[in-house]
C-alpha cells in the first residue's frame, strides 16, 4: 500500500476502546474526531486517515500480538503523522511506539496540532521567530517526541481547519520530501 495517509496520534487512557464512552470523553480522541467530521462533511478536506487501514483493535487485545503490530502497520501505510498535543496529552505506551518507530524508524514529518492554541500568534514569541514556551513546555509531556522531532520536518500549527487543511496539503511535509529536519511554523 502506498503511503498516500496521515496517521493520527492523540491520547487516550489504557486501556482503549473505541466504542466506548470513557475514549469519546477523551479531549484528544474528541480533536482526532473533529478531523474525521470535517472529512465527512467536505470530501475535498485533504485528511486521509491511516486508522481505517486496518481492523479496529479492542482494549483487551494483546499489545505485543495485535496492538503494536496494527499501530506500525498504519504508520507505515503514512506519509505524515499528526500529533495532538494539549494539556491533556500524557505519556501513554502507545504514543510513545507511534513517536519512537514513525519517526526514528520510518523518518515520517510530524505536524503537530496544539488544540488548545487557537491562532498561529497563539504559538510564538512575540517577535515572531520562535515557537514560544507553551508549546516547548507541551512537549515534555511526551519525552519520545521531544527527543527525537530534530531527526524529521516538524510543523507546529494551532487548532484552525483552515491551517490543518493548508498544512495537511503541504508537500514538505510528506515521508522524502527532502526538507530538512527542524521545527517549523505555518505562514499566512
Amino acid at each position: 500500500m502506498s503511503q498516500i495517509y496521515n496517521y493520527c496520534a492523540f491520547y487516550v487512557s489504557e486501556p482503549f476502546s473505541e466504542s466506548s464512552l470513557g475514549a469519546h470523553a477523551t479531549k484528544d480522541f474528541c480533536y482526532y474526531n473533529i478531523l474525521k467530521a470535517w472529512k465527512g462533511l467536505d470530501s475535498s478536506f485533504p485528511f486521509k486517515n491511516a486508522h481505517d487501514t486496518t481492523y479496529n483493535v479492542r482494549d483487551n487485545s494483546d499489545w505485543e500480538s495485535t496492538l503494536k503490530p496494527r499501530l506500525r502497520e498504519r504508520l507505515r501505510n503514512s506519509k505524515n503523522i499528526i500529533l495532538f498535543l494539549s494539556e491533556n496529552t500524557s505519556n501513554s505506551r502507545a504514543l510513545r511506539e507511534e513517536m519512537e518507530y514513525g519517526i526514528n524508524t520510518l523518518s515520517l514529518p510530524v505536524i503537530v496540532i496544539y488544540p488548545d492554541l487557537k491562532t498561529n500568534e497563539d504559538l510564538h514569541t512575540y517577535d515572531k521567530k520562535n515557537l514560544n514556551n507553551t508549546v516547548k513546555n507541551l512537549w515534555d509531556k511526551l519525552p519520545a517526541f521531544r527527543d527525537s522531532k530534530s531527526k524529521v520536518p516538524v510543523l507546529h500549527i494551532p487548532m484552525d481547519k483552515y491551517v490543518i487543511g493548508t498544512s495537511l496539503n503541504n508537500s514538505d511535509f510528506i515521508v522524502n520530501s527532502g526538507k530538512k529536519p527542524d521545527d517549523y511554523s505555518y505562514k499566512n
